[in-house]
């Protein structure tokens, strides 16, 4: 990456501490079909030939936008069937096929109804985390520290609450990350500070996070040096597989992504993992926030994406990798 461009792109960032860049009045409109624009990008800035970093083999990637300024600041998604699925900072749902390199198609943009359930104020919109299954969806909102379970068929609010083990955490650092477990617990990740702490607050829940009645224990987890939380998804193994990013004025944006084991589960655990991959200039990265793992003809396919923050600046780019670790 160019310095220029990563000079922009750390002021953009610096400056989204204190303003909001131009962009959608979040959650407002109406349901609506898009065009969705996906222009093809490699995986190096520097050498268009790189296929490999650590334990990812890089198989495509787009840099996406769209005629409808909702489209943007990506902060979730799950990859389904061939269909993306994802939310965005600013309260939208959406949803679109794979894309084809530099043909144009269609995204389905929908506002995240809140129904009340525990905001008062757009800002609260900012849905940060996503988990599917079934006919039902679970979003975590950062700002208010909630999660929002929802009923697929027109997106309308069922359940939602602000556990009290979320309570404490910092307006703009959870709940990042979610993943549903095979037992029907789910685990939810704060992002965590940017304070140098080497651990970050995580909550088990025993069943379903926006029944205010269920039972959750904390625990805690073991970052990488000076990255951050932005999303997390479960292996075909069971192992989980978190994504990281960090702003750095020397470095630049990266991102990292870890390996943990969850088989030793259980009240005030801490959780570990294993770095695989890091992507930072040259090769092609940005704010990264979404992660979704599926298993595609025999291979576990890692898809990760970027959350523009609405600014020019930045990209909303999808990269596709093949796990080979």
């Amino acid at each position: 990456m160019p310095a220029g461009r990563i000079l922009f792109l750390l002021l953009a960032f610096f400056l989204l501490t204190t303003i909001r860049a131009s962009g959608p009045t979040p959650g407002r409109g109406r349901p609506a079909d898009a065009i969705l624009t996906a222009l093809p990008v490699s995986l190096s800035g520097s050498d268009p030939r790189q296929r490999r970093i650590g334990g990812l083999l890089f198989r495509r990637g787009w840099a996406l936008s769209s005629d409808d300024i909702r489209f943007g600041g990506i902060s979730a998604m799950q990859v389904a069937n061939g269909r993306v699925i994802a939310v965005s900072d600013a309260g939208f749902m959406f949803e679109f096929g794979l894309p084809e390199s530099g043909r144009r198609s269609r995204v389905r943009i929908a506002p995240l109804a809140d129904g009340r359930l525990f905001w008062r104020r757009p800002s609260s919109r900012d849905s940060e985390s996503l988990v599917l299954h079934g006919d039902r969806a679970w979003i975590g909102f950062e700002s208010v520290n909630g999660i929002v379970r929802y009923r697929r068929l027109g997106w309308r609010p069922e359940a939602g609450t602000r556990p009290p083990s979320m309570r404490g955490w910092r307006a703009n650092s959870g709940p990042e990350a979610m993943v549903r477990l095979a037992d029907g617990r789910f685990l939810v990740f704060s992002e965590g500070r940017a304070n140098g702490a080497p651990t970050s607050a995580a909550v088990l829940f025993d069943g379903d996070p926006a029944e205010p009645a269920t039972r959750a224990e904390a625990l805690r987890y073991r970052r990488p040096e000076g990255f951050r939380v932005t999303d997390a998804a479960l292996l075909p193994d069971g192992r989980l597989l978190i994504l990281h990013r960090r702003f750095s004025w020397l470095s630049g944006i990266s991102a990292k992504l870890v390996v943990a084991d969850l088989s030793r589960l259980g009240p005030g655990a801490e959780i570990g993992g294993r770095e695989i991959a890091e992507l930072r200039s040259p090769l092609t990265v940005d704010n990264m926030e979404a992660l979704s793992v599926t298993r595609e003809g025999g291979r576990t396919i890692v898809r990760i994406a970027s959350d523009d923050n609405y600014m020019a600046i930045q990209r909303s780019l999808l990269l596709e990798f093949e796990l080979a670790d």
